[in-house]
């Protein structure tokens, strides 16, 4: 069921404008807007939490709420930065929310949320001697305190160390659970939004490009703009492999198969090798297609050595099911 809908949504910053945006999020849905730095995604998200007058309509549970100020839209936002602070505590901090908006059995709330985010040792501590880590989890605690019913993260994982994001990744996808909540969270990183994400919907230049289930959006991009955003290789004609004139193909390095003579694919390629390069565990394969260029991933333990030098003969194959058309 639709909780949440944005409609026609206009704003102009500057020379950037979010352009006639339009898309629904499900209740108890995560839902991710991926894009570039500049695509317009935080502007979106900031627009969705009343900072800024929009034309258009946002509605929630059936209700326009794009003239409500920030703190009547039951909403929580955590910010890039955490935005905490300096000058209250752990406490003060997840609590603050309670001096504007009313929430039942605070205390009771407060403990459980920092018993569940692990800041029970923090709650008296300032926020200048907690971790990166420490601040998230705080202001993740603040945004849930008024108990949301839309929680808003903007780049969460930016400021965590990347030897700790698996980990938060699963702490944010157990917060969501936990608490019941719908999700709009914020990111350029393809690997994190595969994995929170139950649909995406892909940001640029102030625009909606495509959106839909996670595996869906990733693996099946709508269009060559959409395709090398998600940084698709071997985007080639597809005369090459049937019939079809004026459409594109795109196919995984990963499903190209190398060999020294023919292979038992569905398409096969005789072409020149224009590069081997060795890089720790997989070989990166170029091979040259009656001028179109192919790329190729190949395991060490599946290819013990290149076949062919530069310049010699060498085939490439790949099945249907990995074609991708664009």
């Amino acid at each position: 069921m639709d909780i949440f809908e944005v409609e026609n949504l206009s704003y102009k910053l500057g020379n950037f404008k979010l352009d006639n945006v339009n898309f629904k999020v499900n209740q108890g849905e995560y839902f991710v807007l991926l894009g570039q730095s500049g695509s317009g995604k935080t502007l979106l998200l900031e627009s969705i939490a009343g900072f800024n007058s929009v034309e258009g309509k946002i509605n929630f549970e059936g209700r326009d709420i794009s003239e409500l100020s920030p703190e009547h839209r039951d909403v929580g936002f955590v910010y890039q930065d955490f935005a905490l602070f300096s000058n209250l505590n752990v406490r003060e901090n997840i609590m603050f929310s309670g001096k504007y908006k009313h929430v039942e059995n605070p205390e009771e709330t407060l403990h459980d949320l920092a018993d569940f985010l692990g800041l029970v040792p923090l709650l008296e501590r300032d926020i200048d001697n907690l971790s990166g880590g420490e601040r998230q989890r705080v202001a993740i605690a603040r945004a849930l305190f008024s108990k949301p019913k839309i929680l808003l993260l903007d780049e969460p994982l930016s400021a965590i160390d990347p030897t700790f994001r698996n980990s938060i990744m699963k702490f944010l996808k157990d917060i969501h659970r936990k608490y019941n909540l719908t999700t709009i969270h914020v990111t350029h990183n393809f690997r994190e939004a595969s994995y929170l994400a139950d649909r995406i919907a892909i940001v640029m230049n102030g625009q909606i490009k495509q959106i839909g289930p996670a595996a869906e959006v990733l693996n099946n991009p709508a269009n060559i703009e959409v395709a090398k955003f998600l940084g698709f290789k071997n985007i080639l004609p597809s005369s090459m492999i049937n019939d079809i004139e004026d459409r594109l193909f795109s196919v995984d390095p990963n499903a190209i198969h190398v060999g020294k003579y023919k292979i038992d694919c569905d398409y096969v390629f005789g072409g020149t090798l224009e590069e081997c390069m060795g890089i720790v565990d997989h070989y990166k394969i170029f091979v040259n297609v009656d001028g179109q260029q192919f790329f190729a991933k190949i395991l060490k333990r599946d290819y013990q050595g290149c076949y062919a030098d530069r310049g010699e003969s060498i085939y490439i194959g790949f099945d249907k099911k990995d074609v991708c058309y664009l």
